[in-house]
């Protein structure tokens, strides 16, 4: 599989992938500059680059030192390009060494904040200061031990002395910090300065530009055949309802599958809200087979499993009533197309639970894709572009198996209608507070576990219920939300007070990493 989508768009940066944890906050960056941008593996051939036409190039960071005996290594051909370059981290020490620079493990690892003097302030740091210095991040155990001929240090810091470095060319830059992460203060400026100032791109990647471009482009795909759409009321899916909805009117239908695994309120407010934007909605109830199907299965993975199976059953039987349907429409992702490979090869894992993984070929249908070059924060501007309701544009991240996995052990109907009642009270108070739109995730979770309780007079002997919120930017990393004791008092209080079978909520203070967003 590629990294990249088959999108023509005159303009564009690409990212060459040597591994970084991160490698897409280097194209979301970009992206919010509104130059297009793609990821592709460090060892693309220069015949595909050249086909893409970039107007610059950026090698990300990486987990290796370049003068490991397996280090990624970057072809020699591909700097001969005649484009300007930006090595980020590991990408520097590409650039280096092939420029004829010597790199050597540091005496003194630096990862975390770094103070960042700036030497030349004439390219890649125009409008910083060369008096006071500036925080950056960095990640690294390497050092730039030598400057290749014809090379000029622009920044360093107490660490690195050849914190940030360029050829004389003009055409080669890099820099030992990671730009890309908000923990440097002014990661944009420098990003921005290369865009603009030394690639001389132009911010004309729009959600705008984009819907036109899109539905030509499915029109033409499509033709006078018939799309089915599996929907099922988040954010990615309802975008690419209401996109080819616009594109083709009635030859969409959209399938909503009710697993039984939804919040409360939810599978009435999807039907609800999508036929009154005018869309062709069916509406299945089949959440008594997903409950005979889970019964007795307390295996996360196993869950997952069975929910997509029965998802695929379902949505088949569905779809074969349909006339003359030839495609299917789904909501992935541009993270979803770079994470099902890694940079060096087919990745360990994919998310078993994404997207309706192998209902195409089960159906022989055709692929219609409209936001496979996409990231979630573009989605949800074009959602909004398309007049999707903003309590769907900024709903929180719901998972695929749904209420499954935030029961811990089997599923069974009394313990849905527990965690049901309790999420619902989160997300009263969550949004009471103000809170929803700051915390990434806040939810509810029903642990296996009974505890002794005391309510008036008599002993209880009920379930538990954790909450869980975190802050986040892309769900990739989180830290726990420190929630006001007043708010978190009053959860529980309802919780305890409304939901008869619980006696107990306790809060979720694990960051991810270690932990997961999830408990399953």
């Amino acid at each position: 599989m590629r990294y990249g989508p088959a999108l023509v768009v005159e303009g564009m940066i690409l990212v060459l992938d040597f591994g970084s944890q991160y490698t897409q906050l280097i194209a979301r960056r970009v992206r919010e500059a509104q130059v297009y941008c793609e990821i592709h593996p460090y060892n693309i051939s220069v015949d595909r680059i050249q086909a893409l036409n970039p107007e610059g190039v950026i090698l990300s960071g990486g987990p290796a030192s370049v003068y490991d005996e397996d280090a990624p290594a970057l072809a020699a051909s591909i700097l001969g390009l005649p484009v300007p370059f930006l090595g980020i981290c590991y990408g520097m020490g590409v650039l280096h060494q092939l420029a004829g620079g010597q790199v050597a493990q540091a005496e003194r690892r630096e990862f975390g904040p770094a103070q960042l003097m700036v030497d030349d302030t004439t390219d890649l740091f125009a409008g910083f200061s060369s008096t006071a210095s500036t925080q950056v991040w960095m990640s690294h155990g390497d050092k730039m031990e030598s400057l290749p001929t014809g090379w000029t240090v622009l920044a360093r810091s107490d660490n690195s002395p050849i914190a940030a470095c360029r050829d004389d060319s003009g055409r080669y830059f890099g820099v030992q910090f990671h730009p890309e992460v908000i923990h440097t203060e002014r990661g944009k400026d420098v990003l921005h300065n290369f865009l603009f100032r030394i690639c001389g791109c132009a911010a004309d990647w729009t959600m705008e530009g984009f819907i036109e471009r899109e539905i030509q482009r499915i029109r033409d795909q499509v033709g006078d055949k018939r799309v089915v759409c599996g929907l099922s009321g988040g954010v990615d899916s309802a975008v690419v309802a209401l996109l080819i909805h616009r594109a083709l009117g009635d030859r969409l239908t959209c399938i909503f599958v009710d697993n039984g695994l939804l919040r409360q309120g939810e599978a009435d407010s999807v039907v609800r809200v999508f036929s009154q934007l005018g869309l062709n909605i069916r509406p299945v109830n089949a959440a008594e087979r997903f409950l005979e199907r889970l019964a007795g299965v307390d295996d996360p993975e196993r869950k997952r499993r069975i929910i997509g199976h029965v998802f695929i059953e379902v949505f088949e039987e569905e779809a074969a009533s349909l006339p003359d349907v030839e495609f299917l429409a789904q909501g992935t992702l541009y993270p979803d197309v770079i994470e099902s490979v890694s940079f060096k090869g087919p990745a360990a894992t994919i998310k078993s639970h994404h997207n309706v993984g192998g209902l195409p070929e089960r159906m022989r249908l055709r692929l219609v894709e409209p936001l496979r070059e996409l990231f979630k924060d573009e989605v949800r501007g074009l959602g909004r572009l398309l007049g999707l309701p903003e309590d769907i544009v900024g709903r929180q991240p719901f998972p695929g198996p749904g209420l499954a996995i935030r029961i811990l052990g089997p599923v069974r109907a009394e313990f849905l209608d527990l965690l049901r009642a309790s999420d619902a009270i989160v997300d009263q108070e969550i949004r009471a507070a103000g809170y929803y739109d700051r915390v990434w995730q806040a939810f509810a979770v029903l642990l296996p576990v009974k505890t002794v309780g005391v309510m008036g007079d008599a002993r209880t002997y009920e379930y538990v219920v954790a909450i869980r919120a975190v802050e986040s930017v892309d769900g990739m990393t989180a830290d726990w939300t420190r929630l006001p004791g007043e708010l978190l008092g009053t959860i529980s209080n309802r919780i305890i007070n409304e939901v008869r079978g619980i006696n107990r909520v306790v809060y979720d203070i694990s960051s991810k990493p270690p932990a997961t967003i999830e408990w399953e």
